[in-house]
């Protein structure tokens, strides 16, 4: 069962941790795809982009329109592993978007979406909730290496 469609956007969706991490197979086409995204973002991406850029906001690092395949997020913060989509025209399928943020969910994302409106009119505001939501997110599990170096090698003694 889907998760009922928020009736706010700038909503943290919040789901389990699992498969945090896994390693996915690559898919060059949306690779390619995601590369041309990149190099040409719309106005609202690059206004959200120089706040996030360089770890602006609180510290958190962010990459711009990074492939979970099958999907490409606009903005992840892979610390938490949350992703922020900025939805335009392109978005107008919210049962569309409610599996998408489902799926990305299982695999241990959180999904917070702002419309280009609120991106373009009230960015500070869309900071503010980012911000507190980032803080608010636990940090994303880091699996201990499963062949751990022997005690006191590469230590550089």
């Amino acid at each position: 069962m889907l998760p009922a469609w928020p009736k706010q956007r700038g909503t943290l969706f919040t789901c389990n941790w699992v498969g945090v991490g896994a390693t996915m197979k690559r898919n060059p086409e949306l690779a390619d795809h995601a590369k041309a995204m990149h190099r040409n973002p719309t106005e609202p991406e690059k206004r959200l982009w120089r706040s996030l850029s360089n770890s602006q906001l609180g510290g958190f690092k962010f990459r711009r329109q990074t492939t979970i395949d099958p999907f490409i997020a606009d903005f992840l913060c892979p610390a938490k592993a949350v992703i922020v989509e900025i939805d335009g025209d392109t978005h107008q399928d919210i049962g569309r978007d409610q599996r998408r943020d489902a799926y990305l969910g299982s695999l241990g994302y959180r999904v917070i979406r702002f419309t280009n409106a609120d991106v373009m009119g009230n960015i500070d505001g869309v900071l503010e909730v980012l911000l507190s939501s980032l803080q608010a997110a636990p940090d994303r599990r880091w699996r201990p290496h499963p062949n751990p170096s022997p005690e006191g090698e590469g230590l550089g003694r």
